[in-house]
């Protein structure tokens, strides 16, 4: 592979990841995270020109989706999950949670 083929490769690996931090929802980061780090893990070892340039092509489209998608992600927020730092404590019948400090236990 060529080093302006690498860099383009490196480039679009960076972008595909910092995009798919974009994502609302704490599921949907992880796995476009997750399925970008396997997909390059996959393809590392291949070493023919014509199919790097097919995987980068492919990995553009794969780029411009998920920018549309984080975009519409955007519009739904939703509270943050107790794994990304968010409210802690238990959940009411009303759908509330009620945290321990509200409660008075410390």
């Amino acid at each position: 592979m060529s080093s302006s083929t690498a860099v383009e490769v490196r480039s679009l690996y960076r972008s595909l990841l910092r995009q798919g931090r974009e994502f609302a929802a704490y599921n949907f980061r992880e796995y476009a995270r997750r399925r970008t780090r396997d997909a390059f893990r996959e393809h590392k070892a291949e070493a023919d020109e014509r199919r790097i340039q097919e995987l980068m092509q492919k990995g553009l489209k794969e780029l411009q989706i998920l920018k549309r998608q984080t975009v519409v992600s955007q519009f739904f927020q939703l509270d943050r999950l107790v794994v990304e730092g968010g409210k802690t404590g238990k959940q009411t019948s009303g759908g509330g949670i009620v945290r321990q400090k509200d409660q008075g236990l410390d």
